[in-house]
């Protein structure tokens, strides 16, 4: 007998759609980065340090700076935590973020929240939120995804 393949559920379908935005941030992708979002005006991000960008085009926007300006970025995520509620799902984590510019690189810890719409079956990024912490938090020490 055949063994059907196991579907995923919502939970690991949302994992999964932010991985692909942490992999399209931590390879300066703007297509990939493209890819992962909704465009729509109300889509929303706030970058450490930056206004909050409302709108595909503002978002888009910020992602191509950030991308010319960068030269490498390496991001490694941790602590991931998912709650779906029908059409919407969420992921808090912490991001470990070293970026390179021009001889010159940075590290940062930060704790981000990515809130995803399904969307004609898709996951798609409609808010993304990052601040940096001054200190890891207790439970930083889950495994690194």
């Amino acid at each position: 007998m055949a063994v059907s393949p196991r579907l995923l559920t919502d939970e690991e379908e949302v994992l999964t759609a932010n991985r692909m935005f942490y992999s399209a941030l931590h390879s300066l992708n703007l297509s990939m980065m493209s890819q992962v979002w909704l465009h729509d005006d109300w889509v929303k991000c706030l970058h450490p340090g930056w206004d909050l960008l409302m709108g595909w085009e503002e978002v888009q926007g910020s992602w191509e700076e950030i991308f010319r300006s960068t030269e490498q970025m390496m991001v490694s995520i941790s602590r991931p935590l998912v709650h779906v509620a029908g059409d919407v799902g969420w992921v808090s984590c912490l991001e470990n973020v070293t970026t390179t510019n021009q001889n010159d690189f940075s590290s940062a810890l930060v704790e981000a929240t990515n809130i995803f719409l399904r969307k004609q079956g898709r996951w798609l990024l409609v808010h993304h939120h990052s601040t940096p912490l001054a200190e890891p938090p207790p439970e930083a020490s889950a495994p690194v995804q």
